[in-house]
């Protein structure tokens, strides 16, 4: 590899990234950039673990989505001990599915049916009920070297600082519309039921309460039938 080449690339991705417009083409672009960066990487895919369940985000093909199923089916394999990890192990290589995986002894051999030949995955990012990896995947045993882990985690690195950026900027857009939309809420209780600030926020938080219902839901329900 020509790493002076290889870094002109991930400075151009590191701009690129910055400059998508929402946390979904943030993922799509980290992942295709994975399959053109990362020698021996044919797809690639982000895994999200809550609790027990998985999601795969920006997938590149079928055969991401298949493996992180049957890892969710099975509740073992590489994918899932990456993203499960918070602490030790923040990166797996395995060069060949067509020998045994005394670690995984289920997921190994149902992966190969598959077509998966050899696998690397990064901790992508960790938080306190979601964490995530980034797992690359290659049809043939022995496609990722040394090399291809040294490119993989430093595109790791730069996904995860984009990844965290591109959460953090869409939390707050969220954040400020729950605000704008509870600021509505609360004029539309004033007016109708002649209630002060205090008072009509009161309404809305014991509706959440008495409901079980999340408050930033409920704002929303004012705001289309104009009462709760």
């Amino acid at each position: 590899m020509d790493w002076r080449d290889f870094a002109q690339q991930m400075a151009s991705l590191a701009r690129d990234l910055l400059a998508q417009e929402s946390v979904h083409a943030t993922l799509e672009r980290i992942t295709a950039a994975a399959t053109e960066l990362v020698e021996g990487c044919d797809e690639a895919g982000i895994l999200i673990l809550s609790g027990t369940t998985v999601r795969s985000l920006a997938p590149t093909g079928r055969l991401v989505v298949d493996s992180d199923l049957l890892q969710e089916r099975l509740q073992e394999g590489p994918c899932f001990d990456a993203a499960r990890t918070k602490t030790g192990e923040l990166t797996y290589r395995i060069t060949d599915f067509t020998q045994g995986q005394p670690r995984w002894p289920a997921y190994a051999p149902q992966a190969h049916e598959l077509g998966v030949g050899s696998m690397m995955g990064f901790l992508l990012y960790t938080e306190d009920e979601e964490l995530g990896a980034l797992d690359l995947y290659s049809r043939r045993p022995g496609a990722f070297t040394e090399t291809s882990e040294t490119a993989g985690w430093l595109l790791a690195s730069h996904a995860a600082v984009a990844f965290s950026g591109a959460r953090t900027h869409a939390q707050m857009d969220q954040a400020l519309a729950t605000r704008h939309t509870i600021g509505e809420a609360m004029g539309i209780l004033m007016s109708s039921r002649r209630l002060t600030e205090k008072q009509a926020f009161d309404v809305l938080r014991r509706y959440s309460q008495d409901h079980n219902v999340k408050l930033r839901e409920v704002p929303r329900r004012v705001c289309e039938t104009g009462t709760v």
